[in-house]
């Protein structure tokens, strides 16, 4: 449970020129405690910025800020930590507390991007889940919880397919306030996500709009009208869903929304606390994120190596054929700075139809992009981006999970990687590379027949992970030609499959001589970077990739923008 704590921070009050002279001496005297508080200078007079004070418990961060007469804005036990607004001196002097660590409260915004076509809903068809839904597999039972920008409480984002509420909740994590009207979407983006994962409307060749039209819905809205948030409101929102997970039968977690990575993963206090969801056997499905084709552009917290990570595809607006279809441009590309190979597959994210209000931000700045053809009126607007894609892997997992309600999710992760199809040339080599489309495209009803187990997250410790004992390096590196391998092959990744290698679509995602698809290498066991593949040639933290460096106002990319493909 959260603590109620005491956010009052110091104060003082300013005097005019019309002042009277006591309210001068009161001001005086209040900038006097000050001083004698340890504060110097004007900076005390105002904050210099909002940080996550971060401990080995939480109490402890809690009373050092307040010690410091900083201002508690977010109280964040999933990791330790709290928000605080500080002045440089209050900064300062918890800087000189060797129990905490203290990094920026970073930007983050969510991954959609909008262009004109011929578009209809296609992505049902495409991944096979309608054949599910034949089978009566539309995600009841099963719960996606959405963190984003919030929800239009229109009757298809709010109703199963027998016409009944599945919002089980919602929660505003910017101003702290629960309850289902809470998280009302004026970006757009959270709605038409939702609509993706979980739409219960009918388009007009008789199947359902959404992946999975049953499945229960808990809105969490962490994001802005301008599609922009910060590390404290995210991160409060995933403490609200890991705290309410059992409550609402909370089993995946939504997050289409990122940001570039600024330390390993396991120093990131997001990237911590959604391990801390995948921890307690809630399933992670992460975009990739918007800034590809170059490699390493995988987003935080799609660069944590236990959660789904997914990348983009798009049909090319021929719904009805599949030989045209493409690595979206926009869709970003890894391996992770820690050699994770990322994304883990793809899914259509390109001009997806789903629901969004006319007049949110998003639906006034491209209205070229509503009511596409008169096909569905004006509630409904298409969009391209990983986050679409992400949203159709959601609710994906909801169909296998209602069909398998005991999986767990690296089963989950494991039957998704097993069942994709990898785009291959006419000459059956790979489209694309591992580091573009991981193990391929998704196929819904592949997913919820595989029989794979194993095959995901093999060597790697999200406990020991998160308590520090052991951290985990991926099986991926570059060459000094600059292109990306898989190590202890002889050769760089060509894209051409060969069971010889052991590194085959089929069989477990053995990308080379044992080494398993996502099995972790602890930089202790022979694995490390210093033998030959260092960091130090160009992908050192200390080049420009620290917290410390972080530049708060730049944008993230929750909302950039990108054209349809």
């Amino acid at each position: 449970m959260t603590a109620v704590v005491n956010k009052q921070g110091a104060t003082m009050k300013t005097c005019s020129s019309g002042a009277s002279r006591s309210n001068t001496w009161s001001a005086s005297l209040s900038l006097l405690l000050l001083l004698l508080a340890g504060s110097t200078g004007s900076d005390s007079l105002g904050p210099l910025g909002s940080y996550l004070v971060q401990a080995s418990d939480y109490p402890v961060a809690l009373v050092a800020v307040e010690h410091a007469r900083g201002r508690v804005t977010h109280d964040l036990p999933i990791i330790n930590a709290v928000a605080a607004d500080l002045t440089r001196t209050q900064l300062q002097r918890l800087q000189l507390d060797p129990r905490l660590k203290i990094k920026p409260n970073r930007t983050v915004r969510v991954s959609g991007k909008s262009s004109a076509g011929e578009v209809q809903p296609y992505i049902v068809k495409r991944t096979n889940a309608d054949l599910l839904h034949a089978q009566g597999i539309t995600g009841r039972g099963v719960t996606i919880a959405f963190l984003d920008t919030g929800w239009w409480n229109q009757h298809a984002t709010q109703t199963n397919i027998a016409g009944r509420n599945v919002v089980a909740q919602g929660y505003d994590a910017i101003d702290d306030k629960p309850g289902a009207g809470a998280a009302q979407d004026k970006y757009g983006h959270g709605t038409h996500v939702l609509s993706i994962a979980t739409n219960s409307a009918v388009a007009e060749d008789g199947t359902f709009i959404g992946m999975a039209p049953d499945a229960g819905r808990v809105v969490v809205q962490a994001f802005d009208q301008n599609g922009a948030g910060t590390y404290a409101n995210t991160i409060r929102g995933i403490n609200w869903i890991l705290n309410n997970a059992a409550r609402y039968n909370i089993r995946i977690v939504n997050m289409s929304f990122g940001a570039p990575p600024q330390s390993y993963y396991w120093d990131d206090p997001l990237a911590q606390a959604v391990m801390k969801l995948w921890q307690a056997g809630i399933v992670v499905v992460a975009a990739a994120g918007n800034e590809g084709p170059g490699a390493q552009t995988i987003d935080v917290p799609a660069n944590v190596p236990y959660v789904i990570t997914v990348g983009a595809s798009s049909d090319n607006y021929t719904p009805t054929m599949s030989g045209d279809d493409f690595l979206a441009s926009f869709s970003s590309t890894g391996p992770t700075f820690e050699g994770f190979v990322k994304p883990e597959l793809i899914a259509p994210g390109g001009h997806v139809i789903a629901i969004m209000k006319r007049d949110s931000t998003i639906g006034r700045e491209h209205p070229a992009f509503l009511g596409t053809n008169k096909y569905l009126g004006s509630s409904y607007f298409y969009m391209s981006g990983t986050s679409m894609s992400a949203a159709v892997v959601s609710g994906t997992v909801a169909l296998m999970l209602q069909a398998n309600p005991w999986l767990t999710p690296a089963d989950v992760k494991c039957r998704l990687m097993s069942s994709a199809h990898p785009a291959l040339t006419t000459a059956g080599t790979l489209a694309y590379t591992i580091f573009q489309q991981g193990a391929g495209e998704i196929n819904a009803y592949d997913a919820v027949y595989s029989q794979a187990g194993g095959c995901a997250n093999i060597g790697l410790d999200v406990s020991a992970d998160l308590n520090g004992a052991q951290h985990f390096g991926g099986p991926a590196n570059q060459a000094a030609d600059g292109s990306y391998y898989i190590m202890d092959m002889q050769y760089p990744f060509s894209g051409q499959p060969d069971s010889a290698d052991g590194y085959t679509w089929s069989e477990g995602f053995t990308w080379s001589k044992g080494y398993t698809w996502s099995k972790g290498y602890t930089w202790s066991k022979g694995y490390t970077w210093s033998q030959g593949y260092t960091w130090s040639k160009g992908y050192t933290w200390s080049k420009s990739i620290n917290w410390a460096d972080f530049d708060l106002t730049t944008p993230t990319s929750i909302s950039s923008w990108v054209d349809q493909e």
